[in-house]
């Protein structure tokens, strides 16, 4: 057994074995440059001794296909990371949203002998067992936004906030109506079949019953923009009086804002989720009932090379203690106004 393979054995080992979660949206700088704004934002800083080149590694890289714009700027932020490290080959395996297909890409990656795995898995369950293989043949997976069903399979996982993200927007609300009783809010969900889903509207729920809030009227899409518009189009027929609305998804907001412009309604505001540029620029130009929006990173896999990247050469996340990566890292579900959309436009896609 070589060295290197007795080293990737024993970060496999050691990830099995950690159950730190902490909370951040960039990870490997020791002395990172500042930020300007609130720190809020999910902007790609650089700078210390994790940045300084080491031993060229491999990282395979798997996600599903760019059917929307949140996903299609998941692989490009990756591409991106990866660029800027000398040290780092992102091999990029054909998107797709066939499981056999993507349980083949893996097979590949461990073929080949890759240093790593970044996967955002299509289904989390279905890649779990290729994942524990990549992983008991000492390559560690970092997995990505959609979990497996087991521990074993990741060294290490970056997960967004779907629950935080339903907080993030029933807080914002609350807010802005100033505990206003009687006031009518409106959710417009994605697909209420998906886990996702059902966290995004339970954290939503929760945050407005704080303030002594329901959600008055509920419909269902399915993250596209015709059935945004439809979805946004059922609602408005059916609630005369709005005095709010929260949309899971930007890219179906494409849609929403389509059937509110149609049925010539103001009287309300809406908040967006996951933090796309246009939904952004119109927060910007103030000029529409789009007041703000909850972002969902797509940096995900950004941080997930960052991850593999720190793994592969035997670091630790320089703004920690701990000697380890973490085995979970859970992003930040922040709430973009006009205040301070400058901070997120930068690492905001495009819908």
């Amino acid at each position: 057994m070589t060295a290197h393979t007795t080293r990737r054995r024993r970060w496999a080992a050691a990830g099995a074995a950690l159950a730190a979660s902490v909370l951040l949206s960039a990870c490997t700088s020791n002395t990172p440059e500042p930020v300007d704004g609130d720190g809020g934002g999910n902007e790609v800083v650089g700078g210390g001794a994790n940045d300084e080149t080491g031993e060229s590694i491999r990282i395979g890289f798997s996600a599903p296909a760019a059917d929307h714009g949140w996903m299609g700027a998941i692989t490009k932020a990756a591409l991106a990371e990866a660029e800027r490290h000398d040290d780092v080959e992102l091999v990029v395996a054909e998107a797709t949203n066939d499981v056999s297909m993507q349980i083949s890409h893996i097979e590949g990656f461990i073929n080949d002998g890759v240093d790593a795995i970044v996967l955002l898995p299509f289904d989390g369950a279905a890649l779990t067992e290729i994942a524990i293989e990549a992983m008991e043949a000492g390559i560690p997976v970092i997995n990505v936004d959609r979990e497996f069903s087991s521990p074993f399979a990741a060294r290490s996982t970056v997960l967004g906030d779907n629950y935080g993200m339903g907080v993030s927007a029933g807080t914002y609300i609350c807010e802005e109506l100033g505990g206003e009783s009687g006031a009518v809010v409106a959710e417009i969900a994605g697909i209420d079949s998906l886990p996702l889903t059902q966290d995004r509207s339970k954290g939503f729920a929760d945050a407005l019953a704080d303030c002594g809030l329901e959600v008055s009227n509920r419909v269902a899409a399915d993250f596209t923009v015709a059935g945004g518009q439809q979805a946004a189009a059922n609602l408005l027929q059916a609630a005369p009086e709005i005095d709010a609305i929260w949309n899971h998804d930007d890219d179906q907001g494409v849609g929403v804002l389509a059937a509110i412009e149609e049925a010539n309604r103001d009287e309300f505001i809406m908040v967006g989720g996951a933090g796309s540029a246009n939904v952004m620029r119109a927060i910007e130009a103030d000029d529409s009932v789009l007041k703000a929006t909850v972002v969902y990173p797509s940096t995900q896999a950004a941080d997930g090379v960052r991850l593999a990247r720190l793994i592969a050469h035997g670091k630790a996340m320089g703004d920690l203690v701990e000697v380890e990566v973490p085995r979970t890292i859970q992003l930040f579900a922040p709430v973009v106004t006009k205040a301070n959309v400058d901070d997120y436009l930068p690492t905001a896609f495009e819908s």
